[in-house]
């Protein structure tokens, strides 16, 4: 047995292992669980075992979900919604603080239930997943007691559908729904198959702590059940996992239609420059595999600058080396287990491939336990950019490392993955680094920081990543518009067919306008006031001959005002720093999507084109429209004053034709970064599955009055936002 005059003189730590003794009753008394729905836990059926992935034990039964399942739990949400959002704001929001305050109490088992469930060390269960998931459910409540006064004209998406990810279960969870509840709507949701516990135990919390039946329903399975709420009849869709399953899920939702936000598959890139702190980079990369070496954000692909590539190397296979890996229980543990020994072995053969390649692997001289879903802390050298491993999301402690010479090589090796996730930079030089991140293709830039998240700071993502806006914003929606019937096509106006042809034509003019994209807010408003002042010039001559087409002649004057509002959006600004941790400024940069693809509505022609087209331009998009085949004169006379305006060449570009046709033509063009289509639901629907495989956000508003419309949620679709965190102070 070790005296204490042993311990003085060795100062090793003890075991301190926690004993999860509430988790463990917990678990004992439910058994066999079922579905949390309409506030109850329902019978079980068919079941699943779930294991602790540290042990591979049996924890518990779940019930795998089925259709019918999902229909259920979709019934008891929509009957909820209803008097869920006639609450007032402050209710809801006392609400959201009570689920709050009831996760702060239940700490000790919660922290404990998501180490089980997931292999995440204990301290890491707790501070960040606990204290975000806390923080989370504060914000919200927050924005919920401020929504009517915030977002006046807004209402909820009725029901949401929420897809987990296994890694940070509380949070996941919590940042997810948080903002759903605020606003007012009801949630589904499917947790990871490896890691369903948490949730179930959070959906039975949040039931005893007062939120009424059918707020919050749980249904636990596999992928076909993730499927299955994919394409059930939702209003909005949360998504997150591989990106092969987000590719499923965009394919099962595409008849329905919800509002679509995907949080899929990254490898993120941390980017090493001659004048960085390097002890402070090394413990950057160690801090994302602590906080979250579940998180495909947090595998990094280390790129460092040649000068520094082997003092770095050697600081970071130092502390490699006194990372403790073994029980996730352990307070002295540091890495826990991988979620499941699938995801162990699969990353364990992803690391032997890349060795017999010829990479060189560095690891700590103390194995990992050989029971249980254990990888050691790895590090990669000799690898390249084309090297399997780098094009991999990597769940887990693992690293490669290549060296760059110039901070354009920088950027092109971060840029060169299909992931847009997150990434980290590290340099003294505050120019050099803010340069560098506005050029990285991410959603979310650490700089001199890493794995830092906040409700305040929602995280996106970017190309094979997903898409979609998060926060309280995107869970709410625009009020129904007035729904205006397709007019028939063809007729005096109608245009001869150009095929499908002339689109890369249309496309690559677009590309080579990207520098309207770099124009300031001011300037592009400048040309948009230009475009409503030469659109008012030629009102008279413009209304006749709408008249005389069988049009509304009102429409110019709509147009112009539009026009107007459009060039006072551009000159609003970009972006806003959000109210994040101390010592920290956290931008939130609004950039612009790329070459829009544009297939306008029938009705309204001209002034259905230019709703579309100006937002889309006045947030620095470029634009390929395909007009009204009713009227395609109405592209004719756009492209006349746009001319006459001082629009650079390329920035919006008219193809008129059957507009179906020409709108495949652009959901299957690679360097269209998004898609618009106002016109039958049919053809919305086919669009949103063709566009699966290139993971481009599709829109598809419904043939409407577009004078009535609310033209700042245009804009929104047409922005992508770019979260950068910045150390701030002493």
């Amino acid at each position: 047995m070790v005296t204490v005059k042993e311990i003085l003189e060795t100062m090793d730590y003890g075991p301190g292992t926690e004993t999860p003794a509430e988790v463990r009753a917990w678990l004992a008394t439910h058994g066999r669980f079922g579905h949390f729905i309409a506030g109850a836990f329902t019978a079980s059926s068919a079941v699943r075992t779930v294991q602790n992935p540290a042990t591979g034990a049996v924890l518990a039964e779940v019930a795998r979900g089925s259709a019918e399942d999902i229909a259920a739990a979709l019934a008891a949400a929509r009957a909820a919604q209803a008097g869920w959002a006639a609450l007032p704001d402050q209710a809801r929001a006392e609400a959201l603080h009570a689920l709050a305050r009831q996760l702060q109490k239940r700490a000790s088992f919660l922290a404990g239930l998501a180490t089980l469930d997931t292999g995440t060390p204990i301290r890491e269960s707790r501070d960040p997943d606990l204290a975000q998931a806390v923080r989370a459910l504060q914000h919200a409540a927050g924005r919920a007691a401020l929504r009517g006064m915030d977002h006046p004209g807004r209402a909820p998406h009725a029901v949401t559908g929420v897809v987990l990810a296994p890694a940070l279960p509380l949070t996941g969870l919590a940042t997810a729904i948080a903002p759903v509840l605020a606003a007012g709507g009801t949630v589904v949701v499917v947790p990871a198959p490896e890691a369903p516990l948490t949730a179930l135990a959070l959906a039975e919390i949040f039931t005893e702590a007062g939120l009424p039946a059918g707020v919050v329903n749980t249904v636990t399975g596999d992928a076909d059940t993730a499927l299955a709420l994919a394409g059930a009849d939702l209003d909005r869709l949360i998504f997150a996992g591989t990106t092969e399953a987000g590719r499923a899920a965009r394919r099962a939702s595409a008849p329905h239609g919800p509002a679509l936000s995907l949080r899929l598959d990254g490898s993120s890139p941390v980017l090493v420059f001659p004048d960085a702190d390097l002890d402070a980079a090394v413990e950057g990369v160690v801090a994302g595999w602590l906080a979250g070496g579940q998180l495909p954000s947090a595998g990094a692909r280390l790129l460092v600058a040649e000068a520094v590539a082997e003092p770095f190397t050697a600081r970071l296979t130092a502390r490699l080396a006194k990372l403790q890996v073994g029980d996730p229980l352990a307070r002295g543990s540091d890495i826990g287990a991988l979620v499941s020994e699938a995801e162990a072995t699969r990353l364990a053969a992803l690391i032997a491939a890349t060795e017999a390649e010829g990479a060189q692997a560095l690891r700590p001289a103390s194995a990992p336990p050989e029971t249980g879903a254990f990888v050691a802390p790895t590090l990669l050298l000799g690898t390249a950019p084309a090297t399997p491993l780098n094009a991999t999301p990597l769940r887990g402690p693992v690293a490669t490392l290549m060296s760059f010479r110039t901070p354009a090589e920088a950027v092109e090796l971060a840029n060169a993955s299909r992931f847009g996730a997150a990434a980290s930079v590290w340099s003294e030089n505050i120019t050099l680094a803010t340069d560098i991140a506005a050029r990285l293709h991410t959603a979310t830039v650490w700089i001199n920081s890493t794995a830092i998240f906040d409700a305040a700071a929602p995280a996106g993502a970017r190309r094979d990543s997903g898409f979609g806006a998060t926060g309280f914003e995107a869970a709410l929606a625009p009020l129904p518009p007035r729904a205006l019937p397709e007019a028939a096509t063809g007729g005096l106006d109608a245009a001869p067919a150009p095929g499908p042809g002339t689109i890369p034509g249309a496309v690559e003019a677009a590309q080579k306008a990207a520098g309207w994209a770099k124009m300031s807010g001011h300037g592009r408003a400048r040309v948009l006031q230009s475009i409503a002042e030469t659109l008012s010039r030629r009102r008279t001559e413009l209304a006749a001959r709408l008249h005389d087409a069988g049009h509304d002649p009102a429409e110019v004057a709509a147009t112009v005002e539009l026009a107007v509002r459009a060039a006072a959006l551009a000159d609003a600004g970009a972006g806003h720093l959000a109210a994040t941790g101390a010592q920290m400024q956290t931008l939130l940069r609004a950039e612009p999507l790329g070459v829009i693809g544009i297939a306008s509505q029938t009705a309204q022609p001209l002034l259905g084109l230019a709703a579309l087209v100006l937002p889309a331009i006045a947030a620095g998009n470029r634009v390929v429209a395909i007009p009204a085949e009713a009227f395609p004169a109405a592209a004719t006379e756009l492209a006349q004053v746009f001319a006459s305006a001082g629009l650079p060449a390329g920035v919006a570009t008219f193809v008129s034709g059957p507009r179906d046709a020409l709108a495949s033509v652009l959901a299957g063009h690679d360097e269209v970064a998004a898609l618009w289509y106002c016109g039958t639901p049919e053809t919305a629907a086919r669009l949103r599955a063709d566009t699966a495989a290139s993971l481009k956000p599709v829109w598809c508003p419904v043939p409407q009055d577009w004078a009535a419309a609310p033209i700042r949620a245009t804009l929104a679709q047409a922005q992508q936002h770019k979260t950068i965190w910045l150390p701030y102070g002493a």
